[in-house]
Order: structure tokens, then sequence, then C-alpha cells
């Protein structure tokens, strides 16, 4: 006997309440005001201009610590929600579940390809390799064009334990 399909509604409370979970135990995320935008599967992260972001005044561009810190929460949520896609899709994480464990970074190496510019930047991350204890992951990120970036990084994330 096949199992009925639930209702869309219900997926998407469940994935919008996981991802909502996963954000909350990241508080750099509130302090940059980043966004986390989710179409299926897919995250994009959102970093909203505010002039608190920005490095050098004079040109004005984005500091680079910012941008670094963006890529890097970007690849965190991108492998925290893919290492926990499957027990999601299962039920086994909601609101009231407990936090989530994030991965640690080991390194994380960004080239800085331009200046960031004083408006809305957008980030995707992908991950190359996940295994039980290590993950690389590619970000890029970009402001007006998707196809010119003004960083990109690729960072080694040591996993957290799923058995305890």
């Amino acid at each position: 006997m096949s199992r009925r399909p639930e209702p869309v509604q219900v997926v998407k409370q469940r994935r919008d309440a996981t991802l909502a979970t996963l954000v909350a135990g990241v508080p750099y995320i509130q302090f940059l005001g980043i966004q986390i935008d989710r179409r299926g599967d897919e995250l994009t992260a959102i970093l909203p201009y505010a002039d608190k972001l920005i490095g050098n005044p004079m040109l004005p561009a984005l500091h680079g610590g910012v941008t670094a810190a963006f890529l890097e929460v970007t690849a965190i949520v991108e492998l925290s929600w893919a290492m926990i896609w499957e027990d999601m899709e299962a039920g086994k994480y909601s609101e009231d579940a407990p936090r989530i464990q994030l991965p640690k970074t080991i390194d994380f190496t960004v080239d800085y390809l331009r200046s960031g510019l004083p408006r809305d930047a957008y980030a995707r991350a992908r991950v190359n390799r996940s295994g039980r204890r290590y993950a690389s992951v590619h970000v890029e990120t970009w402001q007006d064009n998707r196809s010119r970036l003004f960083a990109s990084a690729t960072g080694h994330f040591l996993m957290p334990d799923r058995n305890g």
C-alpha cells in the first residue's frame, strides 16, 4: 500500500521551521542582517545593504570582514541544510527540536575579486564533498549580476557528530 504524499503546506511549514531553527543557531546572522531565501532545497543568502557594513567610506566599499563573514555564514548554513535534509524530510525536525549542531570551520579562503558596492549582496554555496567527519564547500557572492562575482571562497569544515 503506497503512502499518500503530505500536503504541500505541511512540507513547506516543516522546511521553513527547520530553516528558522538553523538560522537562529548563528547569532551573527542577525547582527549582519543576513536573510536566507529558500526555494525548494536551494538556499540564497541575502545581505541587505546597511551603512554599518561599509569598510572604506571613501570608495565606498563593503568591509572585507563583512564579505568574508557573509560567505562563511552562507557556507555553514548550506552545509547544515544539506546535512539535515533527509532527517527534516522524514519529519525529525520542528520548531521545538533541539538546536542543530553546526559544522566547525577548519579553514576558509576568500578571493576578493572586486569591491563590494553599497547595495544588497547575494550568495550561494555548493557542497563539494561531505563525509562523516569533513566537508568542503565553495561559495560565490554577487550584487547586481550573478555573472559578475565580487568575491568567492572555499572552506573546509569539521562535521558535527551525528550520533551524539
